[in-house]
């Protein structure tokens, strides 16, 4: 798990608002400013070129003085009466190779490598072959007093084990040396829907019981159903239930501290879902704290985990819709009846490949239920589990993002666990596959924005909130974000969408505005708190919109949890 301040500092990060159209100084638009993230050659470049150079001649010193002193014992042991009779001079020269790396992106890293030797001139060159342990292979030639310095790419996430091979032109002098590295992406492995906490039953949990006020609970995710050990974050759909006062859920990793985002946010009496994407900490579990002056039953399902290792990579698509039962969509025309399920197509659809999908990110939203109960996603050719994704009252829109397996045969299935019958709409936004090529950067959670402060600016109906998501080489396909509104003056519901304009594009008032998209994450009624989960494309621009699709103002509140990077 990668720290906010590690990708402040390390990557390069910069979120930033901006207004939606004009001149990028029009302050009443409330507009922050924002610069770019730092570019090749940049200050930020040359921090990790130093830092692996650094590794690099730490490497080949240790090397180094581990070879003298076996030289030396030879050398002692040679000058000995019945020796060969070798000086100790020419036993001592030596010419050692060390390397460095610099894991910044998902699927690349920084390499320095240098030689420590007192093979004279101190200017002689020296060449560098690298094996890369993909079958790939790089050279470069310099001094034998600076670091050769190469970056690269592999196609998976994993281990690797790098070997570097340093020749002195004029000697032909050979130094080897090996580096076993883990490049920092994780990938994503689907996970039948699987309960790993209940505390209304116990499941998952010794304490037994409700979680207190303003207390935490744990949840064990590695070595637990089936869940590898390493697991560096996990897809957890997190419900509050007989809660007894107004808070919210902060989903994290375990032995962190407590971050000021937010997962969940509940009333007194409501059921509330919603999905998370959490970093696990190194002892394989994630803390839930109820941040609420009431007790709350907390349940947690898991859907899919990711590991650094090879496994399945993401690809967004334009949101769009796959089933809307008002309309007959992907399904029969008409509400889904009570305790029925019904199958919807993935493969082929919205965007998404035929083949190879063994997982998708969706948008699923219950509106005009005939009573309260909740549906379920799940894998074809299963039986429906005992999990839930979306929880709802009678006459209620309430929508809930779900990342779900996908059956061999390309389908999901959604089941009505209510005893009457309720619209179903499903959106879709990504999906998972073994030629996906954006692997996940798991951050420790942080709080873009929030409209409240430092002085309110709420989102004004029909306009939007410009975000730029940018770091030095990187590739980003999508984000990871919680989007909550609070404070809402009328009805409405929330999209999210890439901007086709660029930072500069603001800056210098050439930016056109956006068309809102179709698509909907999140829906409220006036002065209600509803947040939901949202796997944001970047488009090309690495810039994401946030659009309030109601006629009276909201406040917003945007928090990242991780970005999909393709580099």
């Amino acid at each position: 798990m990668i720290s906010a301040a590690a990708v402040a500092a390390a990557v390069g990060f910069v979120p930033a608002t901006a207004q939606a159209a004009g001149p990028a100084a029009d302050p009443g638009r409330g507009a922050t400013a924002a610069s770019p993230a730092p570019g090749a050659g940049s200050a930020q470049d040359a921090d990790t070129q130093e830092a692996a150079g650094r590794k690099a001649a730490e490497s080949a010193a240790a090397k180094d003085a581990t070879a003298r002193g076996a030289r030396a014992k030879t050398a002692d042991a040679q000058s000995a009466p019945d020796g060969p009779g070798l000086s100790a001079r020419a036993q001592s020269s030596h010419f050692d190779v060390g390397v460095g790396t610099y894991n910044t992106y998902a699927h690349s890293l920084i390499l320095a490598t240098t030689v420590n030797t007192d093979l004279e001139p101190a200017g002689r060159s020296v060449q560098y072959d690298v094996a890369w342990g993909d079958g790939t292979t790089d050279q470069d030639l310099g001094p034998a007093s600076d670091f050769a310095h190469f970056k690269h790419r592999y196609a998976k996430a994993g281990a690797h084990k790098i070997t570097v091979t340093a020749t002195d032109l004029l000697t032909k002098t050979t130094s080897v040396t090996t580096k076993d590295v883990v490049v920092d992406g994780s990938e994503f492995t689907p996970h039948a829907p699987a309960r790993l906490l209940d505390t209304r039953d116990g499941t998952g949990t010794s304490a037994g019981g409700p979680v207190a006020p303003l207390t935490t609970t744990r949840v064990k995710i590695a070595g637990n159903a089936g869940i590898p050990a390493g697991v560096t974050a996990v897809a957890l759909n997190i419900t509050a239930t007989n809660t007894s006062a107004a808070g919210h859920v902060i989903a994290y990793a375990s032995g962190k501290a407590q971050p000021t985002t937010s997962n969940v946010n509940f009333a007194a009496g409501q059921t509330v879902p919603n999905l998370a994407i959490v970093p696990v900490g190194e002892d394989g579990y994630v803390e839930l704290a109820n941040r609420s002056a009431g007790p709350v039953d907390l349940i947690a399902d898991v859907t899919g985990y990711f590991t650094r290792s090879a496994a399945d990579g993401y690809t967004s698509v334009k949101p769009s819709r796959l089933v809307d039962t008002r309309e007959g969509l992907g399904s029969a025309k008409g509400q889904a009846a009570a305790q029925t399920t019904f199958g919807v197509q993935i493969a082929g659809q919205g965007g998404l490949p035929a083949q190879g999908v063994t997982a998708v990110a969706l948008n699923v939203t219950v509106t005009d239920p005939q009573g309260a109960g909740n549906l379920t996603v799940f894998p074809s050719g299963q039986q429906a589990p005992s999990t839930s994704s979306v929880n709802f009252t009678a006459g209620q829109t309430v929508a809930n993002a779900v990342i779900v397996p996908v059956g061999p045969d390309g389908r999901i299935n959604v089941r009505n666990n209510a005893g009457d019958p309720t619209d179903v709409i499903v959106d879709v936004t990504g999906y998972y596959s073994a030629d996906g090529k954006a692997a996940y950067l798991p951050l420790e959670p942080q709080r873009l924005s929030d409209s409240r402060t430092p002085y309110p600016w709420p989102l004004a109906g029909q306009d939007y909130r410009n975000m730029l998501m940018g770091a030095s080489g990187m590739a980003l396909e999508a984000v990871v974000l919680n989007t909550t509104v609070t404070n809402p003056q009328g009805s409405g519901h929330l999209s999210v969408a890439p901007d086709p304009n660029t930072i500069n594009d603001y800056m210098h008032g050439t930016a056109v505005r956006p068309t809102p998209p179709d698509s909907s994450v999140l829906n409220w009624t006036k002065d209600a708190t509803v947040a939901n989960l949202v796997q944001a494309s970047t488009g090309t621009t690495s810039m994401v919109d946030v659009w309030n699709r109601g006629w009276q103002p909201t406040d917003l509140i945007v928090d990242l949890f991780g970005m999909y990077d393709k580099n």
